[in-house]
């Protein structure tokens, strides 16, 4: 009997242990994305003409927006299609560098890649409005924390909805390629419509997986995981977001 209560006071303790860690990691994990999430924001507005208020010194689009210098050299030159396939380009580098790279430098390397991926938004301002983009942002954030914290407080299983969601995002890229030559509008509302759903489905699995890979690892003490894994796990719920944004603002943005 004294036998039985020593392993399940044992047990308890371990399962408080892993508790405190898991919310640990998760609180870096959202801390992480974040801090990205600033980041491509203060890169996007440095780009566009709302980081100057000194009008003479901007270069004019024609169409009543204005871009700062850089912005100009970026979208102006060859330079642009760099900005936009950067992100791109490093996001598919993210693997090679978990293996190479420490915790930090993971960390470093995310940072830099969520100032490419501003840089390369920074076109929205010259297509949209401002207050419809921050409308949208707001709305976005919002969804995100909902989806994201019902995925993490479940008890249902939802690990069975990834191959079919990854299936769904491989047929969104395909639709959009095929739409680059129709340029069709209601196709175009069709991809932007599945993909906020695909996202939003995507947000509550991969936050129900990074906290299913937390438990599943935290035994072993590893710090050195758990940093990039924190790292990982910013990266997929930034990439959720910013793809349900973007897709909500092709659905309900205001065009300039």
């Amino acid at each position: 009997m004294a036998q039985f209560e020593t392993m399940k006071t044992t047990a308890g303790v371990r399962a408080s242990t892993i508790d405190t860690g898991l919310r640990a990691h998760m609180n870096k994990v959202y801390g992480t994305m974040s801090i990205g999430m600033l980041i491509t924001g203060l890169a996007a507005w440095a780009i566009s003409g709302l980081a100057v208020t000194d009008q003479p010194t901007q270069y004019a689009m024609g169409n009543g927006e204005y871009l700062t210098q850089l912005g100009y050299l970026i979208y102006a030159t060859p330079l642009k299609w760099v900005m936009f396939l950067l992100p791109l380009a490093m996001v598919f580098g993210f693997g090679a560098a978990a293996n190479r790279l420490s915790a930090s430098g993971l960390g470093t390397y995310f940072f830099a890649y969520a100032a490419a991926m501003g840089v390369s938004l920074s076109s929205i301002f010259l297509i949209y409005t401002g207050f419809s983009i921050v409308q949208i942002f707001l709305i976005t954030a919002i969804a995100f924390a909902s989806l994201s914290m019902w995925g993490y407080t479940t008890k249902k299983d939802i690990s069975a909805w990834g191959s079919f969601l990854i299936m769904g995002v491989v047929g969104l890229i395909v639709a959009m390629i095929v739409n680059i030559f129709m340029q069709s509008e209601a196709i175009m509302f069709a991809i932007s419509a599945i993909g906020v759903l695909i996202f939003a489905g995507l947000t509550a699995y991969d936050t129900q997986k990074i906290k299913t890979d937390y438990i599943q690892h935290a035994a072993t003490g590893d710090s050195e995981w758990l940093g990039k894994a924190a790292v990982m796990g910013a990266l997929t719920l930034y990439l959720d977001f910013i793809n349900m944004f973007i897709f909500m603002l092709q659905l309900f943005g205001n065009r300039e």
